[in-house]
């Protein structure tokens, strides 16, 4: 479809309106400077007054100079007294017959001249008359303009869409986006899926693109874990965009695209709240979450982060898995559900169309690289202590924050007695059942035959530099 065959020829508007206004007029306004020289005759024979008064008045110093012989005579102006000549006090003596007093200052004298009040009388005069010409002038020009109102905004409406579309197909062309494939059943097939926003401010290359396959018929629901940091927000985010871009006829940042029709594309992701009308952040997350279960249909496209994560562990746990359950036996549409419960990951077993999808990540001996790549399985561990540490929280709270989490994941106390046997572990650790530690390690791996005094010395140093 060719728009631009759709633009109304709009020359006699254009015409109009650059033969009667200024295209740059100055930054600071001033009566006279908005139609251009020719537009008026009596607005043209105006300012040439103004002018020729004005010209009179600049020049007017060098002539009074010359003429009186005072070197530092001065013509000048204020909004008070308008313009003046001022003459010093050791000159005053000299000043002409026709001037007459009009200020006496402590230095000197100010005077006007009876040409002088006849040209700031017309300048002050004809300013006046322009500004009522220029509004009258300008009313015309409306007038006019308003006749065609209908073929402005209809050409208006063409040339944004125009810029709409240009800009789509600039982007396709500069990041190699591909043409989707429509259908209207409930498919979703992306191979090598990119976020459009983000992968225009990394460098070239660096974002790290992912599949996704759902359908109604197969795997409808993906439940998907893994760390904090690790894309996932990323993966959802884009795969909404992607749909979005496609159904608005854009090709998508991708290698290739089939996408079954969507009515609405339905998001719960972040976290907000609006203190303003009492509502916490868990309170608007359960708000929001009410509204696609009560209006997500089969045609939807559902993208669920963190549900359930503002109240207590088992509270949260049992509505995300309520939740899943609800999409998989009454809306029935295609879903990605994002999470740190690991215990969700369990629905597979029970689900047909509920399949794991997790973020693969890599760890090398104390730190967590994360790969960025969605990969089919559950994760079991979010490394939120290996996030903490890369974000800069203090190693005694990291070194603390990993002994608890030893101590919990080994059972030994129940929760009502939790609080306090942290805190017995922690006045008096215990030196039974615990996890062998790092330097335990480094320490059993030790050639003592081999181990020079520097080298112990240093091994000492890094163990004591550890443990800080």
């Amino acid at each position: 479809m060719n728009l631009s065959a759709y633009i109304p020829d709009s020359m006699h508007i254009i015409n109009k309106i650059e033969n009667a206004l200024i295209e740059n007029p100055p930054l600071v306004s001033h009566k006279g400077s908005i139609f251009k020289y020719g537009h008026s005759e009596e607005l043209d024979r105006m300012n040439d007054a103004i002018k020729d008064a004005r010209q009179f008045i600049a020049s007017l110093q060098a002539k009074e100079r010359e003429r009186t012989g005072i070197p530092n005579l001065k013509v000048g102006y204020n909004k008070v007294f308008g313009y003046y000549i001022e003459i010093s006090k050791s000159h005053v003596g000299k000043a002409p017959d026709d001037y007459i007093r009009k200020q006496t200052l402590v230095n000197g004298e100010r005077y006007i001249t009876n040409e002088m009040k006849i040209r700031e009388e017309l300048i002050a005069n004809a300013e006046e008359k322009i500004f009522k010409v220029e509004e009258q002038l300008y009313g015309e020009l409306l007038e006019f303009l308003n006749q065609y109102i209908g073929e402005i905004k209809n050409c208006a409406d063409l040339l944004a869409e125009i810029d709409v579309v240009s800009s789509l197909a600039e982007s396709a062309v500069q990041y190699n986006y591909c043409r989707p494939e429509i259908y209207e059943d409930e498919r979703l097939d992306i191979v090598a899926g990119r976020h459009p926003v983000i992968e225009a401010v990394l460098p070239s290359g660096a974002f790290v693109a992912n599949d996704v396959k759902l359908s109604c018929d197969g795997d409808m629901i993906q439940i998907l874990t893994g760390p904090n940091m690790s894309g996932k927000s990323t993966y959802l985010r884009q795969i909404g965009l992607i749909v979005i871009l496609a159904q608005i006829g854009s090709f998508v940042p991708a290698t290739s695209a089939v996408i079954g029709l969507v009515d609405r594309v339905f998001t719960r992701v972040g976290a907000l709240d609006n203190l303003a009308r009492g509502q916490s952040t868990f309170l608007v997350e359960m708000v929001e979450t009410a509204n696609i279960l009560h209006n997500g249909t089969k045609k939807s496209l559902i993208l669920l982060d963190e549900v359930g994560r503002g109240t207590s562990t088992f509270d949260g746990l049992s509505i995300a898995w309520a939740v899943v359950e609800h999409i998989n036996a009454k809306i029935k549409a295609r879903t990605i559900f994002a999470t740190h419960y690991h215990e969700l990951t369990g629905m597979s077993e029970i689900y047909d169309h509920v399949h794991n999808f997790q973020v693969a990540v890599k760890k090398w001996e104390d730190k967590v690289i994360f790969l960025h790549q969605i990969i089919q399985g559950g994760c079991d561990d979010s490394y939120g202590i290996e996030v903490a540490k890369l974000a800069g929280v203090p190693r005694s709270v990291i070194s603390r924050g990993n002994h608890i989490l030893r101590l919990l994941e080994s059972g030994k106390f129940n929760s009502s007695e939790l609080g306090k046997g942290l805190y017995k572990e922690k006045i008096q650790p215990s030196l039974f059942d615990q996890k062998e530690s790092e330097i335990e390690k480094q320490i059993k791996e030790i050639d003592l035959d081999n181990l020079t005094p520097l080298d112990a010395l240093n091994l000492l140093k890094e163990f004591k530099e550890e443990l800080e």
